[in-house]
């Protein structure tokens, strides 16, 4: 029996390969900025209000005008079919039976097009731009024809970090897993590389590490979805976000796998938060494993969550069913925490909650 997102950790470790594990778990350097990810979370202090009544508490909120359950989506991780073979089709349907919105990465290892067949439900489109703008421009007239809701820039990988657990194993994705968004344009192929990561290598030889703040008009000019800019960590960035016509930043460390001992995104929050004042959605990732966290980051600015890893665990350890069984205790927590705080909607959690 699973009481909590940590204890799907410990689990998947024994149902993922070595290989796997250390792309999925790993950060860069000396992970400092992955270790530092929840205990930032855990250093905030609340301050509950009593006799309220929480005979009925409403988890429910809106992204980018799109009603959710609960505020939280499922963050962009590549080739979930390392943890599971279903991958990222059990996802789409734990995610759209929990009301969540599924965020669809680039480098998923089931095809954009078959994942929105799976089931239909809310769902966006993480981007990353590739040298070749054709390959770019494609994959957003694919996401946007197969009817995704928002496309998700990530801004914070013009290289990739060093994640020396890559390194070590010399990451290569296995036979029959690859990047299946990109078999169409022969850019699907991350070759097996002796002492060095895969990935690595790909990323060196396939992504724009050329972009500057002119990508967000252009990505614009090409779509009628909403654009959303993932990494962000600084109020300046947050405000060239805004002033460049995003319509919804993530605070986010790429979940400690670029730049080691950046800002944490519990910590980078709130500054985000002020300088966007309204004009776009905050969401923020990054060491999120309680439903305290995600009342922290309520309380702070944030519109919704996103997890990643405990995802990934949960999806490990039972497929669907796992993936379900995280996002629903992620929810009981939420509503948990806000009905102890005596906050009965989403609306209601303020600044108040939070101890100076």
């Amino acid at each position: 029996m699973r009481v909590n997102l940590r204890e799907f950790e410990a689990l998947a470790r024994e149902q993922v390969p070595p290989m796997a594990w250390a792309y999925y778990a790993g950060g860069a350097n000396d992970e400092v900025s992955l270790r530092d990810a929840d205990r930032a979370w855990e250093r905030f202090r609340l301050r509950p209000r009593v006799l309220v009544d929480v005979s009925a508490v409403d988890t429910r909120t809106t992204v980018l005008g799109t009603p959710l359950a609960v505020p939280v989506l499922t963050a962009p991780c590549a080739l979930n079919q390392l943890a599971h073979p279903d991958g990222e089709r059990a996802v789409a349907r734990a995610a759209a039976a929990a009301g969540v919105i599924q965020v669809l990465s680039t480098a998923s290892s089931v095809g954009l097009e078959e994942v929105a067949a799976e089931v239909a439900a809310p769902r966006w489109f993480q981007l990353y731009c590739y040298r070749d703008r054709a390959i770019t421009t494609d994959l957003v007239h694919r996401a946007e024809a197969a009817g995704y809701g928002a496309i998700c820039l990530t801004v914070d990988l013009p290289v990739l970090g060093r994640r020396e657990r890559e390194v070590r194993v010399s990451f290569s994705a296995p036979a029959g897993i690859t990047m299946r968004n990109l078999e169409r344009y022969a850019s699907d192929v991350m070759t097996a590389q002796a002492g060095a990561s895969a990935l690595a290598h790909y990323v060196a030889n396939q992504w724009d590490a050329s972009l500057t703040w002119d990508v967000v008009p252009w990505l614009r000019s090409i779509t009628r979805l909403p654009v959303v800019l993932k990494g962000i960590l600084t109020r300046e960035d947050a405000a060239l976000a805004v002033e460049h016509g995003a319509q919804a930043v993530i605070v986010s460390t790429h979940g400690g796998r670029q730049l080691d001992r950046v800002v944490a995104s519990a910590d980078a929050l709130a500054e985000v938060v002020a300088a966007v004042d309204g004009r776009a959605d905050v969401l923020v990732d990054g060491g999120i494993r309680r439903g305290t966290d995600v009342l922290v980051a309520l309380a702070l600015g944030a519109r919704a969550v996103l997890i990643g890893r405990p995802y990934l665990w949960g999806l490990a350890v039972d497929g669907e069913a796992g993936v379900a069984q995280v996002l629903q205790l992620l929810r009981d927590e939420v509503a948990l925490a806000m009905a102890l705080s005596g906050r009965t909607t989403v609306a209601a959690i303020d600044r108040g909650v939070l101890a100076p």
